[in-house]
């Protein structure tokens, strides 16, 4: 029985060589192939299609992110508007008050 021979380098240099020039004659090949008006006009319209579609997602991506600018300078424009948080003396007024109106709830209950 015969065992492996590895290839030497005459036989790798003519496989590459063989490949080589068969590609070349399928890219020959390819590139004779009569073009079908038919078929270049459909590649040509799924294209512009495409290029439509794509517009159109840009488009409404732009008007998405200008409604999100709006609601955010309309939600600004509201915080402008509301007072300012009391000051410390005017919460422990409030909650002095509360105290003293559950304080006089309990006494009453009480009488």
């Amino acid at each position: 029985m015969a065992g492996y021979k590895e290839p030497g380098l005459g036989d790798r240099r003519n496989a590459s060589v063989e490949a080589r020039a068969k590609a070349i004659e399928a890219l020959k090949a390819k590139a004779k192939a009569p073009v079908d008006p038919a078929v270049l006009a459909e590649k040509i319209a799924r294209a512009e299609a495409k290029e439509k579609a794509e517009a159109e997602k840009r488009e409404a991506a732009r008007l998405k992110r200008e409604e999100e600018k709006a609601e955010k300078a309309r939600i600004a424009a509201e915080k402008a508007n509301v007072p300012p948080p009391p000051s410390q003396e005017e919460l422990e007024a409030a909650q002095k008050a509360a105290r003293d109106a559950r304080y006089a709830a309990r006494k009453a209950r009480k009488k």
